[in-house]
Order: structure tokens, then C-alpha cells, then sequence
């Protein structure tokens, strides 16, 4: 189809007939794969994977949809990359609710096109289930070449001073005591009570962190709606303490505001 519009006179992208090929076997698709996976990396652009379709559109039209999946055509995704780098420190984050993330801060190395030097542990039990520590060589990919995660250990190049990471029993914020509780699940069918166990900052709008989160969340585009409140305005409000709740925001005067940087007359 592509190639027919651009016999037409149409604008298709230059040299879509190296990108584009027909193939009436298994085996020409295979070599298509194999082809990509190695050139992908001379691209001007990035591509996760490639999509194989049937080229009749009188088969297209007989073999119709699955929800809203075309039967007629499949995505063929490439294994994420992946490198090898250094855990340096990590740091614990507390987010809206006062849970407690352990954030990996790392050699910074290039992965799938763009430098990484931070990835998420998501919680604990993700820090068990690796088995990662301070210190230690960790295999770095992204996500559906998106979110930097760890994938494993390089045991054999463990330090000698390697330490472990342990769940701080004081609020890296607020210094508030952070308490263990049993992660619930709940559905339409009720809830059930995982077996791991997340941590939490007991300090709710006394903790910085957890108001800060609060109240972007509150005059977000789906609560609120309050047009130009962003985050970095929201950071400076809650740290020169001029709210202390979301319902601060309503009191509010504009001698208050002007001090703050980004803020003048017409702002």
C-alpha cells in the first residue's frame, strides 16, 4: 500500500523500500528479523520491533478483527537492550500516599539510546527478590525500551565492601516513623492480602514529600483542574510553607505569590 501511494505521488518516507519488503514464506520472514535486528542500530530512529501483515486487502477484509486487533497482522518486538553498570548509592523516595520506593542511583551508562543513571526498585521485596546491594554490578535495561529496570545481579563481581539496603525506620523527609503494612489488593471480587509488605511514612500533610504529592494530585487535570498550578509552583509553595493543605490554596493572596521566582505582575 505504501509503495502504491508513492507510484501515486504521494509523499512516503525515503528509501521505504528498504524498510518495506514482501515475502511469501516463513523463512523470508525470518531473515527480515534477523536482517533489522542487527541494522535497527544504524537507523536515523529508534524501533522497538517490526509488524507483518497479510498484503491482500480481500484477505484482510475475510479475516476482520479481534477487539480492536486486526487478525491479519502481528508485531514482532525485539529483546530489550541491555548493559552493565554500577548501583553507586540508593536513595528512598516518598510518594502521595507515604509510601516508601527504594530508587537506585547508578553509573550513569548508555542504554537503548538515551544515558540512564537512575531506575526504580519499586519496593522491598523487588530489593529481595534480586538480591541487590550497594555497590554491586546490576544488568540495566528499559522497559519496552522505556523505563530503566533492573534485571539481575552480577554476583561474581560483588565487592568486598558491598553493603545491604536496609528500609530507613525514620522518614527520609519528615523523619516521621515509617511503619511496615500488608499490601491489599482489592477487585470486584473483593480483596486479598498479598504476601509482600510495603512501607509507609505515618506523617500524611506533615511530611513535605506526601503534601507536595497531594496537592499536584488535587489540582490536577482530573481533580481540580487548576490551569497553571504546576509542579515546580507547587514545590515552591510547599517550601516556603505557604500551604499546609489543600484547602490553603483558596486563602491565598498576591502579595504571596509575587515574591516567588516565575512569579510577576502578570503571573
Amino acid at each position: 500500500g505504501l509503495m502504491a501511494a508513492g507510484s501515486w505521488g504521494f509523499k512516503v518516507p525515503q528509501e521505504s523500500n528498504k524498510y518495506i519488503k514482501r515475502t511469501k514464506s516463513i523463512e523470508g520472514i525470518m531473515e527480515f528479523i534477523d536482517y533489522w535486528d542487527v541494522a535497527r542500530h544504524d537507523l536515523p530512529f529508534e524501533i522497538d520491533g517490526l509488524v507483518f501483515k497479510v498484503n491482500s486487502l480481500e484477505h484482510q477484509r475475510a479475516l476482520g478483527f479481534v477487539s480492536r486487533a486486526p487478525r491479519w497482522a502481528i508485531a514482532h518486538k525485539f529483546p530489550a537492550q541491555e548493559e552493565i553498570t554500577l548501583v553507586k548509592d540508593v536513595e528512598f523516595q516518598v510518594g502521595r500516599t507515604g509510601a516508601i520506593t527504594p530508587v537506585a542511583r547508578l553509573e550513569p551508562v548508555f542504554v537503548g539510546g538515551v544515558t540512564v543513571s537512575n531506575a526504580t526498585l519499586h519496593n522491598m521485596d523487588e530489593v529481595s527478590r534480586l538480591g541487590v546491594m550497594v555497590g554491586d554490578s546490576v544488568v540495566i535495561r528499559r522497559a519496552g525500551d522505556v523505563i530503566p529496570q533492573i534485571v539481575k545481579v552480577v554476583t561474581e563481581r560483588r565487592p568486598a565492601d558491598a553493603q545491604c539496603i536496609d528500609i530507613p525506620q525514620q522518614c527520609p523527609v519528615c523523619h516521621s516513623a515509617v511503619e511496615r503494612v500488608q499490601i491489599v489488593k482489592r477487585s470486584k471480587s473483593g480483596q486479598q492480602i498479598s504476601e509482600g509488605a510495603a512501607y509507609r511514612c505515618v506523617g500524611r500533610l506533615a511530611c513535605d514529600a506526601q503534601l507536595q504529592q497531594a496537592i499536584i494530585h488535587f489540582v490536577s487535570r482530573r481533580a481540580m483542574d487548576i490551569d497553571g498550578l504546576g509542579d515546580k509552583i507547587v514545590q515552591q509553595l510547599v517550601d516556603n510553607e505557604l500551604i499546609r493543605s489543600p484547602a490553603d490554596l483558596y486563602k491565598l493572596e498576591v502579595g504571596q505569590l509575587e515574591p516567588l521566582e516565575g512569579f510577576a505582575k502578570l503571573s
